[in-house]
Formats: structure tokens, sequence, C-alpha cells
């Protein structure tokens, strides 16, 4: 029997591409895309005060372009590519042509479409550090941490975690950099505004539905899985919004917009561990859990603990992900379905990932006790490394360039920088009470030669 013309397999189609499957992972990775350009450079353009506009904006931005190159240079391939040292692939370029249409190491796609899904995900990694340090990081500091974090983190994590053959095949960090950079000036620390709260929803909005494709394309494929995926993310996220906004209610009294928007990011990190691999009423219970316990931390610990009172976090980096990502790892161990981990992962042995209380259920306590320690593990490992190759990282770029920016530049912020501003707008946030209205008629006022309002 032939097949129908559009699935007959020729040199542009070979027989072990999957066209539906292909479609979704790069209709998925342009969603991931998109939660960093331009949804995290509308959200840090507009959260913060008005004179670090630009400069927060571009850090997002100018880190999505730089990442891609090191990407394709040599990232993706210590990453995903051949064995290099126990947790570290070998770097090469991933740019020819053959290597490029050839089959992928998991799935029916080409390397090129894995190669760019994987990119958005290294990309929006930086994007989120760079949330913590807005509005004092020297910006050239910035533009060499990028390159040597990804080379020398990232790649370690991705490699020995997601890549077949690393170790451990299954954002404390912010902290060590943000002591390292120091905290904003003391202006900004008591007074930071947004600039734009309506800017800011949206660009909310860009990170909450792009996140479909950070888990629904993790799968790496068209299947009942990753919808299931999909829509425990959005399940989990609208119920960590709801609780923090209750919570934001109960204990002061006004339901904050801002807030809101930590309690959607605390619930889109939590369930991304798991999204895939537990039922809904888990997803319930993990976004009530990430709208709580993050927001107990940075509500009520961060205030309390003089170390954390150290940690300037321009951004909450720490609670919304350090906590809320450690949550949805732990939690994945509890929650974790055997069924769902077949069908997630795709291996014979249904009972080969199980979750501790499905363990504890099927009377396998053991194997529940190995899957929360995996995922305790891997924990651990991460911000081990981070810790240690983050610190590194920060005192090899002070022998370059200062990490913080200079005093006058923190004072004046975009136009300093960048010799740019966003908005030709009064005020960072003040009420501007024109008197013009009220004290004075219209008449007894005029415009000056540069455009102020003069006495008549």
């Amino acid at each position: 029997m032939s097949l129908p013309a559009n699935l007959q397999t020729d040199e542009a189609s070979p027989d072990w591409l999957n066209k539906g499957d292909n479609a979704w992972q790069l209709t998925a990775a342009t969603l991931v895309g998109m939660q960093s350009v331009p949804g995290l450079v509308i959200l840090y353009g507009s959260i913060v005060k008005k004179k670090w506009a630009v400069n927060s904006a571009f850090m997002a931005l100018y880190a999505f372009a730089a990442v891609l190159v090191c990407w394709v240079g040599w990232g993706y391939q210590m990453s995903f590519g051949k064995n290099f040292i126990h947790f570290m692939g070998r770097p090469d370029v991933s740019l020819d042509e053959k290597f490029l249409l050839e089959r992928t190491f998991v799935g029916y796609l080409p390397n090129a479409t894995m190669i760019y899904f994987q990119f958005v995900f290294a990309a929006i990694t930086l994007i989120l550090i760079a949330g913590a340090l807005l509005g004092r990081m020297n910006f050239h500091a910035w533009m060499l941490f990028v390159p040597l974090w990804l080379t020398f983190s990232y790649t370690i994590g991705a490699y020995s975690m997601w890549c077949p053959g690393g170790w451990f095949n299954s954002s404390v960090f912010v902290a060590v950099i943000l002591l390292q950079v120091g905290p904003r000036a003391s202006k900004d620390r008591e007074r930071f505004p947004p600039n734009n709260i309506i800017l800011m929803l949206a660009g909310a909005g860009l990170l909450w539905m792009g996140w479909t494709g950070f888990n629904g394309g993790d799968p790496y494929t068209v299947s009942v899985d990753a919808s299931l995926a999909v829509l425990n993310t959005h399940v989990c996220t609208a119920t960590s919004l709801l609780t923090w906004l209750f919570l934001d209610i109960l204990f002061f009294g006004k339901p904050s917009v801002i807030g809101a928007t930590q309690g959607m990011i605390t619930g889109l990190v939590c369930i991304t561990p798991a999204a895939g691999v537990v039922q809904g009423w888990a997803a319930i219970i993990m976004g009530i859990m990430s709208g709580s316990i993050p927001w107990y931390t940075m509500m009520v610990l961060h205030k309390k603990f003089w170390l954390l009172k150290q940690v300037d976090d321009t951004m909450a980096v720490f609670h919304t992900h350090a906590v809320a990502g450690s949550l949805g790892g732990i939690l994945t161990g509890l929650f974790a379905n055997p069924k769902l981990c077949r069908l997630f992962y795709l291996v014979d042995d249904w009972q080969h990932y199980i979750g501790l209380l499905y363990g504890l259920q099927s009377g396998r306590p053991a194997a529940g006790f190995k899957q929360l320690g995996i995922q305790l593990l891997g924990i651990v490992f991460v911000i081990g490394v981070n810790v240690v190759v983050t610190s590194l990282i920060c005192l090899l770029i002070r022998l370059v360039v200062p990490l913080r920016l200079a005093d006058e530049e923190l004072q004046i912020g975009d136009d300093a920088i960048h010799g740019e501003e966003a908005y030709a707008l009064w005020g960072d946030g003040e009420k501007f009470e024109s008197r013009i209205s009220s004290v004075y008629g219209a008449e007894d006022y005029h415009t000056g030669p540069k455009g102020e309002v003069q006495m008549a």
C-alpha cells in the first residue's frame, strides 16, 4: 500500500522523520523563545524603576543573542554531544549541514530542531539570572558573564542530567553572584516602583502562555503525555497565582498585582519537573504549595534572617526559582505516577520511575525512596556546581572589569550606561500634582524654550 504524497519519504523527509513531532517541537521552541523575547524583555523593562527600564530590558535581549552564538559554537555539543569528561561533553561546533540534518539522539527529529529547542532553554536560564541583578550590574561584566556561565556551569548541569551519556540522567547560585555584585543603590532599595504595571502584565502573560512549549515540548513528541503536561502546567500556575493573591489579601489587605505575578512564576517553576508525570490533583497541591511556601520565604523569612537580608534580589529570583524549583523537584519525587512516567520516558518497565507515595501504595517503598533520593541528589549537585563555578567566574571577571556599576551610574541609570532613556516622562513613579487647574488658571502658565512650564 502506497503512502499519501505528503508522507512519502525523500531526501528532505527521511523515513525516520516524524513531521508532526518536528512541527510541534519547532513550535514549542518558538513559544519558549517568546518567553524571553519579547516576554521577559517587556517584563524586566516595565517592572523596574523608570531609570533602569532600558538597561533591564537590554540585559535580557543581549543574553538571548549571545547564548545562541555560543550554543551553536560549542555549547550544544558540550551539553548533549560526545563524552569529554565525566560531566561534560566535548566542545565542538554545531553548524555543519551533515550534522544538522541527521537524526538527533532522541525522538524522530533532526539535530537542527533539537539544537534550537535546547537553545531557548539555555537562553531563558541566563535571562532569569539577569532578573536578580537588575539595577546594579556593570553591563560589560554581564557581557562576559553570559558566555562564561553558559560554558562552565549550564553545560555541566545539562550534560549531567539530560544527556543520555550523563551520570545523572533523570538557583541558589543567584545568591552567590548577588553577594559578589552587591546591592542596588540605597535609594533604589528603599523605593523601586515599577514604571508600567500594564506592560509588566503583558510580559507576564507571554511568560505564562509560552510555558506551554516549555513543558509541552519536553516529551519530544506529539503525545497524550504532552497534552497532560500542558494542562498540568496551567492548572498549577493558576492555583499558585490565586494562593499567593489570597495570602496577600489575608495578611496585607490588598490584592497585589506584582504579588500575583510572583505567584504565577512560582507555579510555573514548581510544576516544570513534574508536568508530564503527575496527575491533575497533584498539580493542584503543587500549586497551593508553590503559592504559599515561596510566599512565606519571601515575605517573612527574608525579612528575619540576616543572611537573606544581605541578598538584594531585584526580581526575587531566589524565592521564585531556587525555592520553587527545589520544591518542585522534591514534590515530583513524591507524586510521580509510574504509568505517566512510562508514557513520558517511553520505557518498557512501567515501575522504573515511581514517586514515594505510589511506592508506598504499591508496596515498593524502596523504589519510591530511591526516586526521592535521586531528586534530592540532583538538587544538591546543581547547587554545588553552580555555587563553585559562579564564584570562580565572578572572581575572574573582576580581574577584567568591575562587577558593579560606578556610584554615578547607579544614581543616573540608563542615560549614564547606554546614553538612552525609555520614556520622556517626569520622575520615577512619583505622583505629579499639577497646580495649573487647582491653584492657578491655565492662562497663568506658558511653555519655556526647553518645553518647561513657566509662570506668565
